[in-house]
């Protein structure tokens, strides 16, 4: 009897099927831990969208309640200001104190006008349509996905427009953004395994440095003095108290006594 030796092949029933190679096998290790990063990315990014929406939603919220008392407020000492230096003309630190006076107003009627742009503000509250739409667009699509400049731009940009129907609560555009990225010719993968095992090496490294960033981005929103306000107004509307409503009445009386 003869032995055959069948290098890199198993026979079953018959047929003959080639072993993966040490690449191969690697590349599919590699594609699992980058479809597992994919997902917590895609969750991180959700989760900073939200966290942006809301503060956004808050601080519109803020201005047109709270915000548009310290315009005022901060027109009248502007005016003030440029009253004493009317009467002081040769003095240099009166005339400086105004400037600054009106600059800081003309920022706060800036900041006003700006919150004017936006819808009725309203606490943001995303659907699970919603945020299931964002993460699938976030999986695909996310810029840190590949290493090509021009095709990263082109992602940018398409995650900005999703960014925005995110905010807005448009799961419509958010549905065409994902039918025009699963339509697209740039979708369709490549083929050869070594390549494609240092791209995926290389999408594995950029997917963790978005995740420090996202992670950075998350816990510097979280200590700034807007989102503190917010739990604060979040804590007193739980115990029954409008904190801006509050805010604001204590400002116009300052005004009155102005």
């Amino acid at each position: 009897y003869v032995t055959i030796f069948m290098i890199g092949c198993t026979k079953s029933k018959g047929q003959v099927t080639r072993r993966q190679t040490p690449e191969e096998r690697e590349l599919a290790r590699k594609e699992a831990e980058l479809t597992a990063l994919q997902g917590e990315l895609a969750q991180r990014e959700l989760e900073l969208a939200t966290l942006e929406a809301e503060l956004r939603g808050f601080e519109v919220l803020y201005l047109r309640i709270v915000g548009s008392r310290y315009a005022t407020l901060d027109d009248l000492e502007a005016r003030i200001a440029e009253a004493r230096a009317a009467l002081s003309p040769q003095d240099e630190t009166t005339r400086e104190a105004a400037r600054a006076a009106r600059k800081q107003a003309e920022e706060s009627a800036h900041r006003i006008q700006e919150s004017q742009d936006f819808p009725a503000a309203a606490e943001f509250k995303p659907t699970d349509d919603l945020k299931r739409l964002y993460r699938e667009i976030a999986k695909q699509v996310h810029p840190d996905l590949t290493l090509d400049d021009e095709e990263r731009a082109r992602r940018h940009r398409m995650m900005a427009e999703a960014n925005l129907a995110f905010r807005a609560g448009d799961a419509e555009r958010l549905e065409q953004i994902l039918r025009e990225w699963e339509s697209s010719p740039e979708s369709v993968k490549g083929e050869g395994t070594a390549a494609e095992l240092v791209r995926v090496i290389r999408k594995i490294a950029q997917a963790r440095e978005r995740l420090r960033v996202i992670e950075v981005k998350i816990s510097q929103l979280r200590e700034s003095d807007l989102y503190q306000l917010k739990r604060r107004v979040e804590q007193a509307k739980a115990e029954g108290t409008d904190l801006l409503t509050q805010m604001a009445t204590d400002l116009d009386l300052s005004l009155i006594h102005i």
